[in-house]
């Protein structure tokens, strides 16, 4: 028995559809989480199939680890951001693989109560690092930034409409009393458009441009995903689960680029469009609701 949360991987079904793990294969999980969708992987990989998986927070690493313990040595995890995914995948002996993942955005054990503040649900310290190693916080960000470059970053990784109000009130409140807390940042975003009126609570686009700007997300995702195609082999499969516009619309200009003939590293797009789940997966598990699938093969 494991004492590892129980979680649900996003659009499994499809994963496996599309990077079509096979017996003695090996694959790279570059965003590993929980482990779920490695754990699907190794069992059909067979006996001699063999996996790295990444992770930059340490927690998931350790989580994933306990419910992949069973597969012993065909299990590679590393702590690292998938930035370095080319030196870890050389390194573990990983350099030419038939498939390569990223489940892009926040676990469901940091949107839970992780302490870290990536969930306004909860009050906890504003730090929204996934690797708790790193010098930024979101609390450093808030703290720092112009009035400006707050509305600019709201704006431009959240797609903040109120962004200057929201940044404008942030500025107000700092300069009475520090913002360290979710409640703090929370209520200097309701103080600037109101309270939940629909769907998405207000503080939502904000929390998530802080997450990404802390974390870098879209700056390394572009040469991560150049990395993973360098490593596969001809037939060899990516596969990019992606949670909000910016993310996917990253991954389809790659996938784009990379399959005109001009391209160093070729590859074929296996979906024209983004596969979405299923209405079932998401009244089971609303996390599912905005993901994108896109999956390429690399050309021989």
């Amino acid at each position: 028995m494991t004492d590892t949360p129980i979680h649900v991987s996003v659009m499994l079904a499809e994963v496996m559809q599309y990077l079509a793990p096979k017996p003695g294969g090996q694959y790279i999980d570059c965003t590993l989480g929980l482990g779920g969708h490695a754990q699907a992987i190794l069992e059909a990989s067979g006996f001699d199939g063999r996996l790295l998986g990444l992770d930059a927070d340490p927690a998931a690493l350790q989580l994933a680890g306990e419910r992949l313990r069973e597969f012993g040595t065909r299990a590679k995890l590393v702590h690292s951001n998938f930035e370095d995914l080319d030196q870890h995948a050389r390194t573990s002996g990983f350099a030419e693989v038939d498939g390569v993942l990223f489940d892009l955005g926040v676990s469901s054990l940091q949107f839970g109560p992780s302490g870290r503040g990536f969930t306004f649900r909860e009050s906890e310290p504003l730090d929204m690092r996934m690797d708790p190693s790193q010098e930024t916080t979101a609390a450093d960000l808030v703290s720092s930034l112009s009035e400006r470059e707050l509305a600019d970053l709201i704006y431009q990784y959240g797609e903040e409409r109120a962004s200057r109000r929201i940044a404008r009130s942030i500025v107000y409140r700092r300069e009475r009393q520090p913002i360290t807390t979710t409640d703090d940042l929370v209520s200097a975003i309701v103080s600037a458009v109101g309270g939940q009126r629909g769907r998405i609570h207000p503080a939502t686009r904000t929390f998530q441009a802080l997450r990404i700007a802390v974390n870098r997300e879209l700056d390394v995702l572009p040469a991560a995903l150049s990395q993973a195609i360098q490593l596969l082999r001809p037939g060899g499969r990516i596969v990019v689960i992606a949670f909000h516009s910016l993310e996917d619309r990253i991954v389809k200009r790659f996938f784009i680029d990379h399959s005109n003939k001009n391209a160093p590293e070729l590859i074929d797009i296996l979906t024209r469009r983004p596969i979405t789940p299923s209405e079932s997966e998401i009244r089971s598990n609303p996390r599912a609701r905005s993901a994108k699938l896109r999956a390429g093969q690399r050309a021989a």
